[in-house]
C-alpha cells in the first residue's frame, strides 16, 4: 500500500492551487497560442502564425487563478474523502479478519479514487475554464485583437439571441472540453500520485530510522521523507507529456467546436475533419501540445507542491 501523506488543508489546496494556474498559464502562454493557430480550421498562418503570441493573455490572466483553485479544492477534498472512508473500512475488516469473517468485497484502490476525484475537480475548473478558453482562443485565432474584444463581440449579442444564448455561447465547447479534460486528468493524475508514492516508499528505504518514527508518530511522514517541489515537477511533466500525447485528438475537437462561426455539435465536426482530410488532422499541433503540457505539468505540480510546503512549514 502506498505510503500516507498529509492532506493539504481547504485553504492551502486554495492558494496553491491559484498559484499553479497562474504562473503555467503565464509562462507558457506563447506555446499556447501556437498550437491552437495550429488546429485552427483556417491554418497557422491564416490564424496570425508567429505574430501576436501573447493576443488573449487578459482572459488568461482572470481565469487561471480561479479555475486550479476550484480544481485543486475539489480535488484534495474528495481525495481526502475516500481516503477517510478507505481507511474506515480497512479497519472494520481486521476487527472482521481477528473474528474468523471475510473482508467486505469491492474495495477502492487508490488509484480509482484518484481518477474519480481529478474527474471531479476538472468538472468544477471548467465551470470557469470554459468561458476563459472561448475568449482566449478567439483572440489568439485573430478573430479578434483582444480578450477584451473577444467578450465584447460575445456580449453584445444579447439583443439578438438573448441573455441565454449568450450564456451557451460563452459555454461553448462545455460537453468537449469535459470530455477532453477528464480523460487527460484520470491519465495524469493517478500517474502522478504513483510517482509521488514511489518516491515517499524509496525515501522511506533509504532512511528507515526516519521511517519507523514517521510511522509511530500521528502525524505522519517527516519533511525528509516527503515530496520536493523539484521531484512533482519531474513526476508532472512525465505524466503530463503521457496524457498529452494520447488525448490530443480531443483537444483539436475542442478547438474547432470553440472556433467554429456556427454553432456545431462534436460529432459533427468530427465527420466534416474526417471526411475532408482523414484522420490527420486529429494529431494537429501534437508536437507543441506535449511541449507545452510536459513543461506546464513541471511547472504546474511543481508550483502547487512548493506551495503546499510552503504554506504547511514542510519545505522539503
Amino acid at each position: 500500500m502506498a505510503s500516507s501523506q498529509p492532506q493539504p488543508t481547504f485553504v492551502h489546496a486554495l492558494l496553491a492551487g491559484g498559484v499553479a494556474g497562474t504562473t503555467v498559464d503565464l509562462s507558457l502562454f506563447p506555446l499556447d497560442t501556437l498550437k491552437t493557430r495550429m488546429q485552427a480550421s483556417e491554418g497557422f498562418f491564416a490564424s496570425g502564425g508567429f505574430k501576436g503570441i501573447y493576443r488573449g493573455v487578459g482572459s488568461a490572466v482572470v481565469g487561471s487563478a480561479p479555475g486550479a483553485a476550484f480544481f485543486f479544492c475539489t480535488y484534495e477534498g474528495v481525495k481526502d474523502m475516500f481516503a477517510r472512508r478507505r481507511r474506515e473500512r480497512e479497519a472494520s475488516s481486521k476487527l472482521l479478519l481477528a473474528g474468523g469473517q471475510a473482508p467486505p468485497p469491492g474495495w477502492s484502490t487508490e488509484a480509482l479514487e484518484h481518477m474519480a476525484a481529478a474527474s471531479l475537480g476538472e468538472v468544477a475548473a471548467c465551470a470557469v475554464r470554459v468561458p476563459t478558453e472561448v475568449v482566449k482562443q478567439r483572440a489568439q485565432a485573430g478573430l479578434h485583437s483582444s480578450s477584451m474584444l473577444a467578450l465584447t463581440s460575445i456580449l453584445s449579442q444579447r439583443s439578438a439571441i438573448g441573455l441565454g444564448g449568450v450564456w451557451r455561447e460563452l459555454y461553448r465547447g462545455w460537453g468537449i472540453t469535459v470530455m477532453r479534460e477528464v480523460p487527460f486528468t484520470v491519465i495524469q493524475f493517478p500517474l502522478w500520485e504513483a510517482l509521488k508514492s514511489w518516491s515517499r516508499q524509496r525515501k522511506m528505504l533509504e532512511h528507515p530510522s526516519i521511517s519507523a518514527t514517521a510511522s509511530a508518530s500521528s502525524a505522519g511522514p517527516t519533511s525528509i521523507l516527503d515530496v520536493s517541489a523539484a521531484e512533482s515537477a519531474l513526476y508532472g511533466s512525465a505524466s503530463g507529456a503521457v496524457a498529452a500525447g494520447i488525448t490530443t485528438p480531443l483537444d483539436v475537437l475542442k478547438t474547432r467546436v470553440m472556433l467554429s462561426k456556427e454553432r456545431l455539435g462534436v460529432l459533427t465536426v468530427l465527420k466534416n475533419i474526417y471526411a475532408a482530410h482523414g484522420i490527420r488532422p486529429f494529431f494537429a499541433g501534437i508536437g507543441p501540445r506535449i511541449m507545452w503540457i510536459s513543461a506546464g505539468g513541471a511547472i504546474f505540480l511543481g508550483s502547487y507542491q512548493w506551495a503546499v510546503n510552503t504554506l504547511s512549514g514542510n519545505v522539503v
